[in-house]
């Protein structure tokens, strides 16, 4: 997702290309982001409540009538959801409150299981079946039957075979089965720690809750793990899915930060946490504590260590692409979690853009991988679906990964990726100059964050320039970004992270910047950027200038001119951006141009 330095070939765009609001609302979604990292290097972005969570919370409470006061702050809750536009929404929060169902938005099994990639079908079938009928929702006609592959845990990694087992469990009980045997017991037991959610993850801790209540002897675990739960509930009274993701979101920042000109000192505080919360194998997993690595969370951990310093970073860098490499498919792709699962587009697209940071190195698997996202890519220029619920989200990532092919013929899997993309990103443009999630919905601050990004890599600025306005408008007074949910976790339920929409627009705000026309002050030009070079040293450590000021909360200097306060990065040499140098602009984004 980095930003490198633009192709020869690609023109410049003016500044008058773009809005002139552009440079100070980069500037205030800069420092906000700024502001959010603790020292330690995290930023720290908790997940808002579910009505999915909440609602099995609330059920469970009515099952072993305790907590009064908590279930009365989940109801509380949940009543605010009961006309939600979501139709599954609406579903589970009336029947968690024991309210008739809405017949005017009834939901499409069909369509909403759409949302999730064919080979999860069966076991989220499974997974939603039992969510429902822990609710007394379940449809009488059954018209969600679960598959008998849906309970297999072949192949499947630590939090699906829990899931799994669980769901098990809760629909074997609904039709008078054989409710679980020792081997379906201990590994439901062996999630639960006082007062620790396994794997953070507040879903399956429900669920197993749920699957051990009707189970003799495990009533006092149960009412020890609703007491763990507790610990979780947010201030408007709901449930997470997950604690946080907060070991992501801080990667990501990372190159968003370092794509908008954030100083030396900022990359390295964000590597070098990065670096404490690396696993022993060489992976990220997406927050602390939790045991499972992803792919997506270790290619963009790859890319930040390489952009604050691949010389500094060198062994975690080693560590990390072993892992990654021992993930890779024999059809060239990624898969999300574990060697031999399937292999998918977006993970595939993230693996590609950290590959890319090796050069000759990894140019094998580079070219597979590119290859492999080729092959995946439907006639519209999309891509099956992913962990987001716009379909742009693979596409920008699909492109950047395609834009660092170093020979891209006009015959070759990665201009072929490129231009398919583009079309898709130029035809579904909406009026008002965002974009939307699927096509015909309304625009929407990640999608649209994710087109332009995307766009960056076309000659033509004005789909860019109209995306670019509308981002502005979505900006708060301050600084951040306004956007629907757009996570999805368990595929396909949707959650929300505040900070990534802050993240993504930053992110493609500087992608956009790099394409501006050189600004006419006396910063000096990031001649390889995508190195780490120039304004983000390679080795910050061995040539920071012994006086400069010790790192705060934004890292940065504040400076004051014409009566507003700018965050100012400092420059390859170690000496500020004076006010007088910027022009009286108030932002570093020129340092990458």
């Amino acid at each position: 997702m980095r930003i490198a330095a633009p192709a020869a070939c690609m023109p410049r765009w003016p500044h008058s290309a773009l809005p002139a609001e552009l440079a100070p609302a980069t500037a205030r979604l800069r420092s906000h982001l700024l502001d959010l990292i603790r020292p330690d290097g995290t930023l720290h972005s908790p997940c808002r409540s579910r009505v999915l969570e909440s609602a099995l919370l609330l059920a469970l409470l009515d099952r072993i009538r305790l907590e009064p006061a908590a279930r009365s702050r989940l109801a509380a809750y949940l009543s605010l959801h009961c006309n939600s536009p979501e139709p599954l929404d609406r579903l589970m929060a009336r029947a968690a409150l024991h309210h008739r169902p809405d017949p005017a938005g009834l939901l499409d099994v069909k369509q909403f299981l759409a949302r999730a990639p064919d080979f999860t079908g069966p076991r989220k079938r499974a997974l939603l079946h039992a969510v429902l009928t822990l609710l007394d929702a379940a449809p009488a006609d059954d018209e969600i039957p679960a598959a008998p592959e849906a309970f297999s845990l072949h192949g499947l990694h630590t939090w699906a075979r829990v899931q799994v087992t669980a769901v098990k469990a809760v629909l074997a009980q609904a039709h008078g089965h054989r409710l679980i045997d020792e081997d379906d017991l201990e590994l439901l037991r062996s999630t639960l720690r006082p007062g620790t959610v396994w794997e953070a993850n507040l879903l399956i801790h429900l669920s197993v809750l749920h699957a051990l209540l009707p189970v003799p002897g495990q009533y006092p675990l149960v009412v020890e793990g609703v007491k763990t739960a507790l610990r979780h509930q947010r201030p408007d009274g709901g449930m997470p899915f997950i604690c946080d993701e907060d070991t992501w979101v801080t990667a990501t920042a990372g190159v968003a930060l370092h794509a908008a000109g954030a100083a030396a000192p900022v990359m390295d505080l964000i590597a070098r946490r990065l670096v404490a919360l690396q696993h022993p194998a060489g992976g990220w997993s997406y927050t602390d504590g939790v045991q499972l690595p992803d792919v997506d969370c270790t290619s963009v951990a790859v890319e930040v260590l390489h952009l604050a310093g691949p010389a500094t970073y060198r062994a975690p860098l080693r560590r990390a692409l072993r892992a990654l490499h021992a993930l890779r498919g024999k059809d060239g792709g990624f898969p999300t979690y574990l060697t031999g699962a399937p292999s998918e587009a977006c993970m595939t697209a993230a693996a590609a853009n950290a590959l890319s940071t090796q050069g000759p190195a990894y140019h094998r698997e580079f070219e597979s991988a590119l290859s492999y996202i080729a092959s995946r890519q439907r006639p519209d220029g999309s891509f099956p679906p992913d962990w987001s619920s716009s379909r742009l989200h693979t596409v920008s990532r699909a492109v950047l990964a395609a834009s660092r092919h170093p020979r891209r013929g006009p015959d070759s899997p990665a201009q072929h990726i490129i231009r398919k993309a583009v079309t898709l990103v130029a035809d579904c443009q909406n009026a008002d100059g965002g974009w939307g999630q699927q096509d015909g919905d309304a625009s929407d601050a990640l999608s649209t964050a994710y087109a332009l990004t995307a766009l960056t890599t076309q000659s033509i600025p004005g789909p860019a320039t109209r995306g670019a306005a509308y981002l502005i408008t979505q900006q708060r007074s301050d600084g951040s970004i306004a956007s629907i949910p757009d996570s999805i976790g368990p595929r396909p339920f949707g959650f929300t992270v505040p900070a990534l929409a802050d993240v993504f627009t930053l992110l493609a705000l500087g992608h956009l910047t790099r394409r501006l026309e050189p600004a006419p002050c006396r910063i000096s030009q990031v001649t390889n950027a995508d190195k780490g070079e120039g304004v983000i040293r390679s080795s910050p450590a061995r040539h920071r200038p012994a006086r400069r000021p010790s790192l705060n909360a934004a890292s940065e200097v504040a400076v004051e001119e014409r009566g507003q306060v700018w965050r100012t990065p400092w420059l390859a040499g170690g000496h500020p951006v004076r006010p007088h140098q910027a022009a009286g602009k108030p932002t570093g984004l020129h340092t990458h141009q």
